[in-house]
């Protein structure tokens, strides 16, 4: 299926809206809402639709009574899948962030086909009567702070799209998301949630893919800081650290996110000490300091573990020093499958590139397929060349001239690190 665009609702859009609806109902005495108060709620509220090829296949319509929202009418066309479902609901939601709610909330029948994708997109059921309702991830009075610090709320299916990579994902579970999102259970069993992690493995391996995931997972806002940018702050790289650390503590939950930290966190040497050193010593302290919040989890990520500064990797410091290589060859196949096009995919044997990919990044995967298209592209509008399809063979030539990110040796090395550093 071709991938759905996500939009607002257009006055074009309501003979669809009315078909839909239509066929959401045909069985269906009396719907909670009418379609006159579903059309109102189109034109004059809040409405998102998912379109393929022009053709609207999903709808979204909300509107909004002091702090609680409400969902009038969600339908989707006969095949529509659930990725679909979770975009559009989404979107309607990110439309009505601004409006202040707590809540948004859903009725439903019994019998109605929307319920399953409703939960799930994090709408829980409500007895006696099938009363769904999610709590948003950000309130009013956060968004212009999280607006501020630069942080976002992420799509909630991400943690699903990182195909493959099940050792990573399962530690990632077990150690960080389930204490997180059930401290009672931690409890039970004696585990105190983590508040601090280190991600470490070659570049491009998807550490910060991984951060993601897990902020999305938990449904908590995602808060990167940039040491590079906060380099041209007037109080300086330390002043500016202290007060994005400060300005995130404010919200309710967050995931902060620090990639390449071994720029901000390298060893101390020496007299006298230099610039970065304060830095160093400002950042040991705020990790020190974020660790007494709760409903926070701080992750950085460094392609250079060996450069550290000791005292960073400390036991109290960071829960977990995880590492994160590169991609198993399931997570391989999937990676090739979201490139190659729906109309060769058949005809392409994905098992043979992923096991031809062996030792390579995403990034590396990545280049290597739209590689292969392009040049597919050039030889269909060439005079002189053909229109055959995208072949196996045209992705393994285009892997053979694609240089891998991660040498041997580097390889080597990190296998040498998860025996030094890890701590799982």
């Amino acid at each position: 299926m071709t991938r759905p665009r996500i939009r607002d609702f257009h006055d074009d859009d309501l003979d669809a809206v009315v078909r839909l609806w239509q066929h959401a109902h045909e069985h269906e005495a009396s719907p909670v809402y009418s379609l006159a108060e579903v059309i109102a709620s189109c034109q004059r509220d809040h409405a998102t639709v998912a379109t393929v090829d022009d053709a609207v296949v999903a709808v979204a319509v909300g509107r909004a009574a002091h702090a609680q929202g409400w969902i009038v009418f969600f339908g989707l066309m006969p095949g529509v899948d659930g990725s679909t479902a979770g975009l559009v609901l989404d979107a309607l939601e990110r439309r009505m962030a601004s409006l202040g709610l707590a809540k948004l909330s859903v009725l439903v029948s019994d019998d109605d086909p929307t319920a399953s994708p409703l939960s799930d997109n994090g709408f829980e059921m409500r007895k006696p009567v099938r009363y769904l309702e999610r709590p948003l991830p950000v309130q009013r009075r956060e968004l212009d702070l999280l607006k501020e610090v630069g942080g976002r709320i992420l799509p909630r299916h991400l943690w699903d799209r990182v195909s493959g990579m099940r050792r990573e994902k399962t530690m990632l579970e077990q150690r960080l998301v389930a204490p997180l999102a059930r401290p009672d259970m931690a409890e039970r069993f004696g585990v105190t949630p983590p508040h601090a992690v280190m991600l470490f493995g070659p570049p491009g391996t998807g550490k910060t893919t991984f951060a993601k995931a897990v902020a999305s997972r938990l449904d908590w806002p995602f808060v990167e800081l940039f040491p590079s940018r906060l380099a041209g702050s007037p109080d300086g790289l330390a002043g500016a650290l202290r007060s994005a650390f400060e300005a995130a503590a404010d919200l309710e939950h967050a995931v902060v996110f620090i990639d390449e930290v071994e720029e901000i966190a390298s060893r101390r040497r020496g007299d006298p000490p230099s610039p970065t050193q304060g830095v160093t010593n400002e950042l040991l302290k705020q990790v020190a300091e974020f660790r007494d919040q709760e409903g926070r989890l701080l992750i950085c990520a460094t392609n250079f573990v060996r450069a550290l500064d000791a005292a960073f990797l400390r036991h109290g410091r960071f829960d977990y020093v995880m590492p994160i290589g590169l991609p198993d060859a399931e997570a391989r196949a999937a990676i090739w499958r979201r490139y190659i096009p729906p109309t060769v995919f058949a005809a392409v044997d994905v098992d043979a590139l992923a096991s031809a990919s062996e030792g390579m990044t995403p990034a590396d995967i990545e280049y290597a397929a739209r590689r292969a298209s392009q040049e597919a592209l050039a030889r269909a509008l060439d005079d002189g060349g053909d229109d055959r399809d995208l072949t196996t063979e045209d992705y393994l030539t285009a892997l053979a001239v694609t240089r891998a990110t991660v040498s041997a040796e580097a390889a080597a090395e990190f296998s040498e690190d998860i025996d030094t550093y890890g701590r799982l």
